[in-house]
């Protein structure tokens, strides 16, 4: 018979649910706000993907690690995530070309995860209950002091993230002799993004996320994106100035999740708190413009208001999502200028919307 030696650990919500487990990655404790993810492949992704700064993921697939780690597979470098949630944990990758174990990963990079847990009752708990922050530990199991370390975890609501994840200076993505420019305000990108770009002919220009708008028009750019990134973007003034001067630029402009909210909020669109947000690998959105429906790859915590964009004259919806009828995209009218909150780039997930960076494209070419 073999034996578990792995020790005890706690996962602690907020509201005072206790869930037992066993201990995976660094022997610690940590706190974030608890989110799902439904993706059944591309554990990897997620866990490096920026916009999932100071949260706790749980993975609703049953078994995570089987296929271990990649060096390709990475949206950042390093992971993003607080802490990590799973039902059954793999220590052994069956992948040939995985380069090590998750738990060896896990270890490198400090991250303090549970097993053992049941997954399903979590996120029946939270879809119940709503976004709550927790607290992982497995370095004691007293609930007591658990609950005095939650009162340190801040709330997401009203918290600016995109300034601790973005570049720290300007940097160059692509081949410098492709035919486009494009200027990238990085609240907090993933690499696969800047991979859509560059494969269609792109040489992109990455600035920090409090870039001021005239540091960015004096490269030139061709066009601007606006990227993912974690956090609310209701505190985000900063961004949305520098959006409104994009936008009286009239240069073309693309934004993907936190960039769409953004957006949103430089046209005069309200943000708000989901309720448990969405996040996973095929969730359905229609394309208002052609009709056609498409299963798109999604993770945010806020939404812009629906009602907002329904009595807008500035602006036209263009997606919906068809699980619970929330903003997905938006078009300013009169502008060059589109943004989507679901991920195009399709990394985890299916490639049913990579069409818009063509979309993109085109703009820029045409503007031109």
């Amino acid at each position: 018979m073999k034996l578990n030696l792995k020790p005890e650990a706690i996962l602690l919500l907020e509201d005072g649910t206790v869930f037992k487990g066993r201990a995976i990655g660094k022997i610690g404790t940590t706190g974030g706000e608890i989110c799902f993810n439904t993706g059944m492949t591309g554990y990897q992704e997620i866990y490096t993907d920026p916009s999932y700064y100071g949260q706790i993921v749980v993975n609703t697939n049953s078994h995570i690690g089987n296929y271990g780690v990649h060096k390709n597979e990475s949206e950042s470098g390093q992971p993003a995530i607080f802490g990590l949630i799973i039902n059954s944990f793999s220590d052994i990758q069956s992948r040939h070309d995985a380069y090590e174990n998750l738990q060896n990963y896990l270890l490198e990079y400090d991250l303090v995860g549970i097993e053992g847990v049941d997954t399903r009752m979590v996120v029946k708990h939270i879809r119940s209950k709503g976004a709550m922050n927790c607290i992982i530990s497995s370095e004691t199991t007293d609930i007591d002091k658990l609950k005095a370390k939650m009162k340190e975890v801040p709330s997401m609501k009203g918290l600016e993230l995109s300034s601790k994840v973005c570049v720290k200076e300007p940097k160059f993505v692509g081949d410098e002799n492709a035919p486009i420019k494009v200027a990238v305000l990085d609240l907090g990108i993933k690499a696969s993004i800047l991979k859509n770009l560059t494969d269609r002919g792109v040489y992109c220009k990455v600035f920090p996320a409090k870039t001021p708008f005239s540091e960015l028009e004096a490269w030139n750019p061709d066009g601007y994106f606006i990227s993912n990134g974690p956090g609310d973007p209701g505190v985000m003034d900063y961004a949305v100035d520098t959006v409104k001067s994009i936008l009286d630029s009239g240069k073309p402009m693309f934004g993907i999740c936190l960039g769409h909210q953004i957006l949103s909020r430089a046209t005069g669109l309200s943000t708000y708190k989901m309720h448990s947000g969405h996040r996973g690998l095929n969730h359905p959105v229609k394309n208002l413009v052609t009709g056609l429906s498409e299963i798109t790859s999604q993770n945010h915590g806020f939404a812009v208001k629906v009602e907002d964009v329904e009595s807008s004259d500035a602006i036209e919806l263009t997606h919906v999502n068809l699980n619970d009828d929330t903003v997905e995209g938006i078009r300013v009218k009169g502008k060059p200028a589109f943004s989507v909150q679901h991920h195009p780039e399709a990394s985890p997930g299916p490639n049913d919307a990579k069409y818009l960076f063509d979309n993109f494209i085109d703009l820029i070419k045409n503007k031109n």
